[in-house]
Formats: structure tokens, C-alpha cells, sequence
């Protein structure tokens, strides 16, 4: 990130820093991002309000304030906890693997929600449903995603957290209810054996 972008980045969290107490209390989101060399390939320029309604417009969908806040800490990255315990069986037994978290971008990031491998890529590429906005990859490399399930919700709506299966006939497992919940979810593996 440049000094410039490293700037407005800055003056974003200040100046949204006060919405942060809504969402992610007691949360520790100094942790929550690797500093891993590829997380930056996930990462798009800093998120501000011009960006999040052009995304919005151009997806069709509102984005979770939550997911917002999120990306105001950084947009778009890996995780240092990637798993999600379900109640269900998926293709990764008891969990799932994230690999990464899409930002807010229209850049040609691969890894933005409008970017190259964007959310309309996964429905007019791989054939995914188009009921929501796809925001994570696993390490299968398409072959099953995380998505905003706005099904249940309207596209104005706060929406569930599904798991979308391309190898099971696209089957969709609900396994949050809402994006801070997934987000808290999130564990190593390890505490999902133990």
C-alpha cells in the first residue's frame, strides 16, 4: 500500500472508528488478519462510502454493515483463523476452510467482489446460484464457496452466512446467521479437533 492510500486509509478508521463499537465488541481485530506475504493479493485500495455504493449498485445487493466495518481494517485478506465448525456434514467434514476474505473493490483484483474473479465470475462461469454475494474461497480453488444468502432476507436485508458446494450439486448449508457471527466463529483448526 502506498503512503497515499496508507493516508486515507488512516483518516477512514478514524472517522469510522465509532461504528466499530457497534459490531465486533470484545472481539480482538488486531489478531484477526495474517500478515502473511499472499494476504496481499486479497487486499484492495481502502474502502470509502463512493466505493461501497458503487459495489452495492453494481452487485445489486446491500452489504452488511458488518462486513463494511470489517473491511475498514483491511479490504480484503486472510484470516489467521480460517475454519468454521458446522452442524452439518460439508466436503470438509465437521468445518469449513476459508482461504480468504474478498474486499470491497471494483479494481482487477482477483480476490474483490467486483474484481476478476468476481461475484459474477462464480454465477456466470461456474454456474453458482445468484442469490447473494460470494465473499470468501476455500482451498478447493472454486469448487465451494462462502456467500451472503440474502434468500431469506430481501437484497436490502441482513443476510445469512451459507456454504455453497459445487461438487454436491451446489448445496447450500446455512452456517451463520449473520456475518459478525460467522466472523466470530472462525477458530484454527486445532480448536475445532479438540
Amino acid at each position: 500500500m502506498n503512503q497515499k492510500n496508507q493516508n486515507l486509509y488512516l483518516v477512514v478508521l478514524v472517522e469510522d472508528n465509532f461504528n466499530m463499537k457497534k459490531y465486533f465488541k470484545n472481539f480482538d481485530l488486531g489478531n484477526f488478519w495474517s500478515d502473511d506475504e499472499y494476504a496481499k493479493h486479497y487486499q484492495s485500495p481502502p474502502v470509502t462510502n463512493e466505493l461501497i455504493k458503487a459495489v452495492e449498485n453494481k452487485l445489486g445487493f446491500k452489504l452488511p454493515d458488518s462486513y463494511i466495518e470489517l473491511m475498514k481494517t483491511s479490504n480484503g485478506g486472510i484470516p489467521n483463523k480460517r475454519y468454521f465448525p458446522t452442524k452439518e456434514e460439508t466436503t470438509w467434514g465437521d468445518k469449513i476452510q476459508i482461504e480468504g476474505i474478498f474486499g470491497i473493490g471494483v479494481d482487477g483484483s482477483s480476490y474483490s467482489l467486483c474484481g476478476d474473479n468476481s461475484n459474477q465470475f462464480w454465477i456466470d462461469e461456474w454456474g453458482y446460484p445468484n442469490f447473494g454475494v460470494y465473499i470468501c474461497d476455500t482451498p478447493s480453488a472454486g469448487h465451494d464457496l462462502i456467500m451472503l444468502d440474502y434468500r431469506k432476507c430481501g437484497r436490502e436485508g441482513e443476510p445469512e452466512v451459507a456454504h455453497i458446494d459445487q461438487e454436491r450439486n451446489y448445496k447450500i448449508t446455512t452456517i451463520a446467521q449473520d456475518f459478525e457471527t460467522f466472523l466470530r466463529g472462525l477458530t484454527d483448526e486445532i480448536e475445532i479437533i479438540l
